[in-house]
């Protein structure tokens, strides 16, 4: 399997805190890859890290082989799209001048806008379902068609690689199928290699191909979900027992919690092994 992204290495961390060290990982090309961990595990510090807005100690990332750090902003900027967590956009600036913004790698001094920027955007806002919404201002938005928004800019930018930490937080279950079921479609039509960070596990063990879980700075497992999704594997990354499925509608594994709550069926701890 080809490899889009590959760590070498990679130590990353804050001031007195170091996160991942000698961390090698490889992620697969035309692949939807979504990391999993408990709160604070490092997750999206390491997502950032492979947009290059993190420097490591040591170690590098190489997207396509080529080392980030020796690429400038605009050479990144043409290889991968990322969308932050919780984004906040100037005030008053429309949809269409947002999504504008995500063609900015694009333009030099030489190059100045062209009628094939107007048609990434336009296709930006067509895949996200956002066209109609094109003069209203963004910070009036509901949660989701904000979200729709940001991922609208990030698809301009044309990019092989799409980088989102949680792209479904605060959005309700309706939006977040929806961003999701958008993002495998770019990645099934278009080919996009895709990477999140994702809360829920049943929703990442649905969409994604290859699921990296990671644990005290390591990646404790990887692989299909179906391989690595194990009541084990919960237990030992999230501290929870559980009972694992099989998703009913697509056959993915389904995570079932312990924990309190009204019971109308016999009790699975009692034939769980637990």
């Amino acid at each position: 399997m080809q490899s889009a992204i590959n760590t070498n290495g990679l130590s990353i961390g804050y001031t007195n805190k170091l996160l991942f060290e000698d961390l090698n990982l490889s992620i697969p090309k035309g692949e939807i890859t979504v990391f999993v961990g408990s709160n604070g595990c490092g997750k999206s510090t390491l997502l950032r890290s492979i947009a290059r807005l993190l420097k490591p100690s040591s170690g590098n990332v190489l997207i396509d082989g080529k080392d980030v750090h020796r690429l400038s902003s605009k050479e990144v900027a043409k290889k991968l799209g990322i969308l932050p967590q919780s984004p906040i956009s100037p005030e008053g600036i429309t949809v269409l001048d947002l999504v504008k913004q995500g063609r900015y790698p694009h333009q030099s001094w030489v190059k100045r806008w062209s009628e094939e920027d107007t048609l990434k955007v336009e296709e930006a806002m067509e895949a996200t379902g956002i066209s109609d919404l094109r003069h209203q201002a963004v910070d009036t938005l509901s949660g989701g068609q904000r979200q729709r928004a940001w991922i609208a800019m990030t698809l301009a930018q044309d990019t092989d690689i799409i980088l989102l930490d949680e792209p479904t937080t605060y959005l309700d279950m309706t939006y977040q199928i929806d961003i999701l079921d958008l993002l495998f479609d770019l990645n099934e039509q278009k080919n996009r290699t895709i990477v999140m960070v994702l809360h829920d596990l049943n929703l990442a063990s649905r969409y994604a191909h290859n699921i990296v879980a990671i644990k005290d700075g390591k990646v404790f497992a990887q692989g299909k979900p179906e391989d690595i999704i194990t009541c084990e594997l919960v237990h030992s990354v999230f501290g929870m027992e559980c009972q694992v499925a099989k998703d009913p509608l697509f056959g993915t594994p389904h995570c079932i919690p312990f924990g309190r709550g009204r019971c109308v069926v016999p009790s699975l701890r009692s034939n769980s092994g637990a």
